[in-house]
């Protein structure tokens, strides 16, 4: 765990293309769970102490009852590690790979928590 978790970051949800663009030109981490992309929100969208994150899954992973499965698996996984780990002022973008259905809960967040901690060391850099 980071030494000084935020207390109170507010999640809010990517919904817009534009934003799941911005991420994917930015940082990404691959793990053999998840694919995450990270991205500092634009200027016009930057709230204090919000984050922003999105999910999807392609058709790759499966039919939808297998990609909705998918995107639970990754919205409970951010869930439990994003107020922990994620930086204010950031969006993420979380993509569902094919380990994402088979991997184990535990090796997920652990997938998760080494994207968010790499995502943080890049995005807190950046001016």
């Amino acid at each position: 765990m980071p030494d000084d978790p935020p207390k109170s970051l507010k999640i809010e949800r990517l919904r817009h293309r534009p934003d799941f663009l911005h991420c994917a030109r930015s940082f990404r981490k691959v793990t053999p769970g998840l694919s995450l992309e990270a991205a500092a929100t634009p200027p016009k969208f930057a709230q204090a102490r919000t984050a922003r994150i999105g999910f999807t899954a392609t058709k790759k992973i499966g039919g939808a009852v297998e990609r909705n499965r998918a995107k639970r698996r990754l919205r409970a996984a951010a869930a439990a590690l994003l107020p922990l780990y994620g930086l204010t002022g950031s969006d993420y973008v979380l993509v569902a790979r094919a380990g994402t259905l088979t991997r184990p809960f535990a090796d997920l967040l652990e997938d998760l928590a080494g994207a968010l901690k790499a995502a943080r060391a890049k995005l807190a850099k950046e001016p």
